[in-house]
């Protein structure tokens, strides 16, 4: 594996995170009963700040997975 590569799976991996915190987070407050996942737990967050690190968390879902299938055509 090369440096692009690892780098490219963290920052997958990172997303995907992001992705669940985010979700978890929005979907709480807007049923009401309060966000859930582990962020309020350290940080006092609003809505717009879940939705937004939900929105980051897709971006780098979709670009990690784009650019591992293009490196995966290159490479055939």
């Amino acid at each position: 594996m090369t440096k692009h590569a690892i780098a490219r799976e963290t920052l997958t991996v990172i997303g995907w995170i992001a992705l669940v915190q985010g979700g978890l987070g929005a979907g709480g407050k807007f049923s009401g009963n309060g966000p859930w996942g582990l962020l309020h737990r350290w940080w006092d967050i609003p809505t717009a700040g879940y939705v937004a690190l939900l929105a980051a968390g897709i971006a780098l879902v979709v670009w990690g997975e784009t650019t591992k299938q293009k490196a995966k055509e290159t490479k055939a």
